[in-house]
């Protein structure tokens, strides 16, 4: 063919089209996916690991909750030291991922009532905002522990043995269960927006209920999911939370501090 090829074809074609789209920050992607993840490393169900010397879960579970009772009840600072004294003891034998989770919760929460009480520093009581901070540190910091050194399915066995309702028990589990698959759903979503974003989104709150939708439907599936599977399995209401309760010498042990612990609160209150 003679002359020049771009003769023959029209002008728009041979004009260079350059494409540079508009710069977006992304930040509804970014921060929604730094907080799912956020709240996943919080309800991992594998972060329990039991030590040799740890008793069983419903005496860990019934002594937890014994020592925080009594460190509501306490009017004397001196109970609530020896309680968080020995909460440190049991922080620093952690592994160092579980320490550092305990030391920012339990940080966070004494903090947190510290600055809620500082008010009552300026009408007439300068110890209040002291005596709850530390209460809600050892309070806290001692169910950390007792989370992150008992395996869920040990806590699922130790409720079984308090004889809580099956219902109640089952609830809970598929609770803690699902909301992990959700939120592992929500940070594939948000990926796949991010990584198909292409210049500004203009329409960031319909991004927002797009991801929203997909939760809702996946939800509503695995809701549906589980009754046909429970109806298929002949559900009567009885969940099998596991074996048998069965004492262990580490369980001894252990009640003798709690008693120990309870004539230290009787002495200090008076009462004794």
């Amino acid at each position: 063919m003679d002359g020049d090829p771009r003769d023959t074809v029209p002008s728009w074609l041979v004009d260079p089209q350059v494409y540079e789209p508009l710069h977006d920050r992304s930040t509804f992607a970014t921060k929604s996916m730094l907080s799912v993840a956020a709240v996943l490393r919080q309800l991992r169900l594998d972060d329990g690991h039991r030590s040799p010397f740890s008793p069983t879960a419903p005496v860990k579970l019934a002594l937890a909750l014994g020592a925080i009772i009594l460190n509501s009840l306490s009017t004397n600072l001196m109970f609530t030291l020896v309680l968080l004294a020995f909460v440190l003891i049991r922080a620093a034998l952690l592994p160092r991922a579980a320490l550092a989770r305990t030391a920012a919760v339990a940080g966070t929460a004494g903090a947190l009532a510290f600055l809620l009480m500082l008010p009552a520093s300026l009408l007439g009581q300068p110890a209040s905002a002291v005596r709850m901070g530390m209460k809600a540190l050892a309070s806290t910091g001692l169910v950390m522990e007792v989370a992150l050194t008992t395996p869920a399915g040990d806590i699922t066995y130790g409720l079984r043995a308090f004889h809580v309702p099956s219902i109640v028990i089952m609830t809970l589990d598929l609770t803690l269960r699902n909301i992990v698959r959700l939120g592992e759903t929500a940070l594939e979503i948000l990926t796949a927006l991010l990584l198909r974003s292409v210049g500004r989104d203009s329409a960031k709150q319909a991004s927002l209920g797009g991801v929203g939708g997909s939760l809702l439907v996946k939800s509503a599936r695995a809701a549906q999911d589980t009754y046909d599977a429970m109806r298929c399995r002949c559900f009567d209401g009885e969940y099998d939370g596991g074996r048998a309760f069965s004492p262990k010498a580490a369980d001894a042990v252990w009640i003798a501090a709690f008693a120990l612990l309870i004539v230290l609160y009787l002495h200090l209150e008076g009462i004794i």
